[in-house]
């Protein structure tokens, strides 16, 4: 594992993938998660996320484990609204993106130094405009 870009006192956000990959206790992810407790970070992810994660074959138990060790930020009103305008911003609408500016517009609302862990780093580039860091898992 390379070392963090992430600073003490920032967030870690997970999107589906690094959800995903958390339950499944895949090294890189777990080195990661590792690392947030030691450089005490906040584990976030957005409530929008669960909706891609949970399918019949995951395994639940796993899940609501993960889940209990970060914090599941919700989708208000606020976040919703500052999900469409980042989705404008980019030149992107539709439900193709809606997830990933949800997830982005949590990670922008979170104390920063602000890490994403994500499959996909250039969506959340185009939608943050630089202003968290994306690592591709």
């Amino acid at each position: 594992m390379t070392p963090s870009p992430a600073t003490p006192g920032g967030t870690l956000v997970l999107d589906s993938e690094g959800l995903a990959k958390a339950v499944l206790r895949d090294r890189t992810v777990t080195g990661w998660l590792a690392l947030a407790r030691t450089d005490d970070l906040r584990v976030i992810t957005s409530a929008a996320t669960l909706v891609e994660v949970i399918h019949p074959r995951i395994n639940r138990p796993a899940l609501e484990w993960t889940m209990s060790r970060l914090v599941i930020e919700p989708v208000t009103e606020s976040i919703a609204r500052h999900a469409a305008a980042l989705l404008a911003d980019a030149g992107r609408h539709g439900h193709k993106y809606a997830i990933d500016a949800m997830l982005s517009a949590t990670a922008l609302a979170a104390p920063g130094p602000v890490t994403v862990l994500t499959s996909d780093p250039e969506d959340l580039a185009a939608l943050c405009r630089g202003r968290v860091t994306a690592i591709k898992i």
